[in-house]
């Protein structure tokens, strides 16, 4: 049994209703980058580069094709990931400014 991600955590403690908790998943989801099919994704894990091409129709990774980029995380890590984030195409969240 699994806990919240951080950034999960965060976004719940921000919000003052499940309504706006709602509303700033949603733009948070938002905030990943779109990919144009022919694009080629890059991540070195465990000392090899791993490439993934964007498919219109999914991902493709070691031959396969996959429907998220999760779920090739998940084939070249064997734990489960978020793959945007995975991938390094979720924006840093903002640091807040000191006053």
């Amino acid at each position: 049994m699994g806990d919240l991600e951080g950034e999960t955590k965060r976004l719940l403690d921000r919000s003052r209703s499940p309504e706006e908790a709602g509303q700033d998943a949603v733009r948070l989801s938002q905030r990943t980058a779109v990919l144009r099919p022919g694009t080629i994704l890059g991540r070195e894990w465990n000392r090899q580069m791993q490439q993934v091409a964007v498919l219109a129709d999914g991902f493709a990774w070691n031959g396969n094709t996959y429907p998220s980029l999760s779920k090739v995380a998940f084939a070249i890590t064997g734990t489960r990931w978020n793959g945007p984030k995975f991938f390094g195409l979720r924006d840093k969240p903002a640091k807040a400014s000191s006053p």
